[in-house]
């Protein structure tokens, strides 16, 4: 699927419609893309390789906009499998290319590959430096723990453009028309989530540079208000809400406590909150849970006590927070237990370890199923939630 970014920079990547889980955890029902770009010059550069699963169609682009020319450089942003696979690829094709890359990513490709003569194939790189193809000139942006140690950014000086490794990605491949904003997100605190202080490092480099496009490895090239995606990143690498809401994220043995969580969420919608998520962490999307959880200003946890502690897919999407940093929010916490119920106990040893959280005092516990009295509990905390 070539197409031209400009007359000599040529999108040579890949959708993969057939994967079912990206890294083997995401659910992408739209697919994703590989992104590779080829820079026709004095000297042809590749920016980046695909996938395993992409690699034919993305070598039958590479030659096609070759037009029977070589490739000289490879600059290499990312050393991740989904956009290094087809490095050793490349070098065998071309014996006389070199690779254009930082330090921490030349240690890392012997991991990955034997390729021969490497040490005279390198072409090292550091912050700031340039390197000229002819008519293109490029300056790289180390991005290190965005999200691995070793990623750089490239920006090409003559026409803007700033590829942006996995910065700026999404799910979904190129040829589904889907909003940017969801799958970005969902994208983002799942995979990167972890490294805001990171990013924002990254960002105070990017505001630096006049930048009219931006090349991600993954997702559509960004050409249009870009200030719409700096920003979003911003909010999103400080950890602020997004917006107002609420995100209910329950784990449900026998469906009492489903009962629980649709309750409070009509409860909710009756005092007048505009946005709530209601999550089954046992069979909805965990990315999704998650995703929402950092979008809204409010999250309310509701469980089933199990084994002395909290039932596993509960304990699970906490881990899976914590890990991520989660942080800044407002959190309302029920329980349920037949006869020792463990689950709050459990579930704040894991939310007290979270940054700036508020935890409601008030912390209702539901005894096997839902009464009247655990309803009139349920408007307190939503009052005390909403305060």
């Amino acid at each position: 699927m070539n197409k031209k970014v400009t007359d000599s920079i040529i999108y040579i990547g890949v959708d993969d419609k057939g994967i079912d889980l990206f890294e083997s955890q995401y659910v992408v029902p739209n697919g994703i893309s590989y992104n590779s770009y080829l820079i026709r010059d004095d000297k042809n550069v590749v920016m980046d390789t695909v996938d395993r699963r992409a690699t034919d169609e993305w070598y039958e682009n590479l030659k096609e906009a070759l037009q029977g020319e070589s490739v000289d450089y490879l600059v290499v942003s990312h050393m991740e499998p989904d956009h290094a696979y087809n490095i050793q690829k490349l070098c065998e094709a071309y014996p006389e290319m070199k690779i254009v890359s930082n330090q921490k990513v030349f240690s890392f490709l012997p991991q990955f590959f034997e390729i021969e003569n490497l040490e005279e194939r390198k072409v090292v790189v550091g912050e700031g430096d340039t390197f000229c193809s002819g008519k293109h000139t490029f300056q790289f942006v180390m991005a290190p723990m965005v999200h691995w140690p070793e990623v750089m950014m490239t920006y090409e000086v003559t026409n803007q453009i700033l590829f942006s490794a996995d910065a700026f990605g999404k799910f979904g491949a190129l040829d589904t028309k889907e909003d940017w904003d969801c799958e970005a997100r969902r994208y983002y605190f799942n995979i990167v989530g972890k490294y805001g202080v990171q990013v924002q490092a990254v960002l105070k480099k990017a505001k630096s540079l006049p930048i009219k496009t931006i090349c991600p490895l993954h997702g559509p090239i960004l050409t249009k208000d870009l200030g719409h995606y700096l920003e979003k990143y911003d909010i999103w690498s400080r950890y602020e809400p997004e917006n107002e809401g609420v995100t209910i994220a329950y784990a449900s043995i026998h469906g009492n406590t489903k009962e629980v969580a649709e309750e409070f969420a009509h409860l909710l919608k009756e005092a007048g909150v505009q946005k709530v998520s209601l999550f089954d962490l046992a069979r909805d999307d965990l990315a999704e849970a998650i995703e929402d959880a950092f979008r809204y200003d409010k999250l309310v946890l509701a469980a089933a006590s199990y084994n002395a502690d909290v039932f596993p897919p509960m304990h699970n999407f906490l881990h899976q927070l914590q890990g991520k940093n989660y942080q800044k929010r407002k959190i309302a916490i029920i329980e349920n237990g037949t006869w020792a119920p463990s689950a709050a106990k459990k579930m704040l040893e894991i939310v007290g370890n979270m940054k700036e959280v508020t935890v409601c005092e008030k912390i209702i516990t539901i005894r096997s199923r839902m009464n009247e009295k655990n309803k009139e509990e349920m408007k307190e905390l939503v009052e005390k939630l909403l305060k």
